[in-house]
């Protein structure tokens, strides 16, 4: 399941990399957020447990779970002026756990 899942996610960003050169001559920019763990409720089985939420804490860089705040930031920044170049881009918002 893992595996599909990551499969997905892969096209997602070059489905977006792809329109964005097709679509960019129009002036529409295509962009991905790739969230790592954010408290919501879907991913309440690991936020909700303190144990478990103590080891990503730990295992995390920033040392946090992230919020929902953390990506409508980014969200909000590719939506606006200060983001008009970019486009054809994945913006991953993890904490850091990519890095390790």
């Amino acid at each position: 399941v893992i595996g599909a899942y990551n499969i997905s996610k892969a096209a997602d960003m070059q489905l977006a990399r792809n329109l964005a050169v097709e679509w960019g001559p129009d002036n529409i920019r295509v962009n991905c957020i790739a969230p790592g763990l954010i408290r919501t409720d879907f991913a309440k089985a690991l936020t909700d447990d303190p144990v478990k939420a103590g080891m990503v804490e730990n295992e995390t860089p920033l040392r946090r779970i992230g919020e929902p705040d953390d990506i409508g930031g980014i969200a909000v920044l590719l939506a606006s002026a200060a983001g008009k170049y970019i486009t054809g881009q994945t913006i991953v918002a993890d904490g850091g756990m990519m890095i390790r």
